[in-house]
């Protein structure tokens, strides 16, 4: 089991590293040397509409990669995922500057911005099926919220390395500081390529493929037998990804934009924040293992919720780095921690075997790129909106908790349902079985 989590855990880091070095230079980088503009509230919303393109093509990503994850087999596709991901943004790393070649910078940037959204669009997914349908039936909880680690370790990762590269000049910054970040995810693909390619395929997927008669046909088995699970996912997701975007890629360019910090701010808290969610996460996600995983995740969402206008009075009241930190450390060790602790095994026993793959990868993508995918953009003219104020911010945060809360009031508990489950009737009639 500790192969398995290691890989889902690195797996998850280069995603996520990748994805947040974006967010950060987006909103730092890009629109100043890529998506030039005289109007900064422009070229900061051309950066972040990138940001959003990255999500837009994730779930087709999920499609084309789930459904090969469910035919061919998990291990595989973790690994092509990762080499189509780390490739996209080792090449970031080399994009010229609009100063430099005009027009085909935002476009090299935008084409391999989709790349890396196809293969990161079912990375996430096979991570965590990959984790849940190793584990123990009581410690699904605890084992599926490595992928979770990873995606803050990733996140923490990236952090630091652009909180050291602000440290530069902004010359220096500007001219090559901000590559080197990208370049480095080198590391992390070959590390990730040495666990991965050792392991061995999913129990679960060797015994289910076993006993199949008829050719799988994971897209027809999702879209016609799963579709209340997907969408289930899809809701239940819109809260943690909205809190989590605000806290990771909105938030640096609201206090460097709205507020005039200094731009090392926003990436020095966001390393202390992802600090304390990597150790809260699977914590958290062993919580669920003995009360449930809805339980837990309401329990993130009504913190999340309540904590929407304290967390801005925080942040505009005091302006301070220490200040700023204890914000963000709530709002993501707490918050999100408990929201996306449990959701590995909770999306997985959503599904069958059959479709598990293709249904979780597709609409936890869908439910990227409708919410934390547009969340930088929703926010900022937000903000714009409100004449600098960050009410109307809460108040979209408290929304996205509430749809998150509604869907999971009216949704099964699914502690203990039979990975190697092949109907949804099936699925359902094993909920709190704790048997494979």
């Amino acid at each position: 089991m500790f192969g398995v989590g290691a890989a889902s855990l690195v797996g998850s880091a280069l995603e996520w590293y990748d994805f947040y070095l974006y967010g950060t230079a987006a909103a730092l980088v890009f629109n100043r040397i890529i998506f030039v503009n005289s109007d900064p509230t422009v070229a900061t919303l051309a950066a972040f509409t990138t940001f959003a393109f990255g999500y837009f093509i994730r779930p087709l990503g999920g499609l084309i990669f789930g459904r090969m994850g469910d035919v061919l087999g998990r291990k595989r596709v973790l690994v092509i995922t990762l080499l189509v991901m780390g490739a996209a943004t080792m090449l970031m790393a080399f994009v010229p500057t609009y100063a430099q070649v005009g027009i085909w910078s935002p476009i090299l940037l935008v084409v391999l911005r989709l790349v890396q959204g196809l293969g990161a669009g079912a990375e996430f997914g096979g991570a965590a099926i990959f984790s849940v349908e190793y584990a123990a039936p009581r410690k699904r909880g605890l084992h599926g919220a490595w992928p979770a680690s990873g995606v803050y370790l990733g996140l923490l990762l990236a952090s630091a390395a652009f909180a050291i590269a602000t440290q530069l000049s902004d010359d220096e910054f500007l001219s090559w500081g901000w590559r080197v970040p990208f370049a480095a995810s080198a590391v992390v693909v070959v590390v990730a390529l040495i666990i991965r390619v050792r392991l061995a395929e999913s129990p679960a997927f060797v015994e289910i493929r076993a006993k199949e008669e008829a050719p799988v046909a994971p897209l027809r088995e999702a879209f016609t037998h799963e579709k209340r699970g997907m969408l289930t996912l899809l809701l239940a997701q819109t809260p943690q990804n909205v809190v989590s975007t605000i806290n990771l890629a909105f938030i640096t360019v609201y206090l460097t934009g709205t507020l005039k910090l200094a731009s090392s701010v926003g990436p020095i808290v966001t390393v202390v924040g992802t600090a304390v969610t990597l150790v809260s996460l699977p914590l958290f996600g062993a919580l669920s293992d003995r009360v449930g995983r809805r339980p837990v995740m309401l329990f993130g969402m009504a913190f999340s919720a309540v904590f929407a206008f304290p967390y801005f009075w925080i942040i505009d009241g005091a302006q301070t780095t220490p200040a700023i930190t204890l914000a963000v450390v709530a709002s993501l060790g707490i918050g999100v921690g408990s929201m996306f602790g449990p959701q590995a095994a909770y999306f997985s026993e959503l599904f069958t075997g059959r479709a598990r793959f293709t249904g979780l990868a597709f609409s936890r993508e869908v439910a990227g790129a409708l919410t934390a995918g547009t969340t930088p953009l929703i926010a900022v003219a937000l903000v714009a909106v409100a004449g600098g104020s960050s009410w109307l911010v809460s108040a979209f945060i408290i929304v996205a908790c509430v749809i998150g809360m509604v869907t999971l009031i009216l949704t099964g508990e699914t502690r203990g349902r039979s990975m190697r489950a092949t109907s949804v009737a099936e699925l359902k009639a094993s909920t709190g079985s704790f048997r494979d």
